[in-house]
């Protein structure tokens, strides 16, 4: 299964984590690939005009996973902001067979209104839900997904998933996505964290739940 982690220079560290994150729990049957913008520029799949208002580097790009993923098998897109405490690839337990993609349906309104670099926290319909997706690279409307639809379609219309119909959307659990800020811990330590909001590379940030977890796998890899 190939695993696609979005790639901003600003938040390295972050990636550098989730990647760990990744491959200490996981089978070597995943790879992990950094989804960065100017490489998917240089391949001439991404030519919209720079986005200075975009959140991250790869707001937009991150719906290009199953197109370079090239499989038809499950391929994955996640934030670089998550810490896995469980191998990924047992998610694809969970799913339902059919569906074009899975995601944590979240159904919430944002706690902060500002994030811990300084962003405006946005708040919109399916807030988050790409986060961390599932594609099914069998389904003809993942196959539909091309670079062209990702380079000309609103930001609205991949985030809130308008090229698919509400019942090609499969849920996953919430603790493959937990958002942290956001949501009680719950008991049993979540398979996927986000730090949404802002994570312990943020000074601000140190004391966040998870925050010891995220740490020592930064120690780990000497950051």
């Amino acid at each position: 299964m190939k695993i696609f982690i979005g790639y901003d220079a600003r938040e390295d560290a972050a990636y550098q984590v989730c990647r760990r994150s990744i491959l200490r729990h996981s089978a070597e049957t995943v790879s992990v690939h950094p989804l960065k913008q100017d490489v998917v520029r240089e391949l001439g799949l991404y030519t919209r005009s720079a986005d200075i208002g975009a959140a991250t580097a790869f707001s937009l790009t991150r719906f290009l996973t199953p197109y370079l993923a090239a499989s038809d098998d499950y391929s994955v897109f996640v934030d670089c902001d998550f810490l896995f405490t469980v191998p990924v690839e047992t998610v694809l337990d969970t799913l339902e067979p059919g569906k074009a993609v899975h995601v944590v349906k979240h159904d919430y309104v944002p706690r902060q209104a500002m994030k811990m670099d300084g962003r405006t926290q946005a708040k919109y319909p399916r807030k988050n839900w790409s986060s961390f997706m599932v594609f099914d690279g069998r389904h003809p409307k993942v196959k539909a997904l091309t670079p062209e639809i990702v380079n000309t379609a609103t930001p609205a219309f991949l985030h809130r998933f308008q090229w698919l119909d509400d019942e090609d959307i499969g849920e996953l659990s919430r603790t493959w996505n937990f958002l942290v800020g956001e949501y009680t811990p719950p008991a049993t330590l979540p398979a996927a964290i986000h730090y949404t909001n802002g994570g312990p590379w943020f000074e601000s940030c140190e004391a966040v739940d998870y925050a010891d977890l995220w740490t020592a796998e930064a120690k780990a890899l000497h950051l």
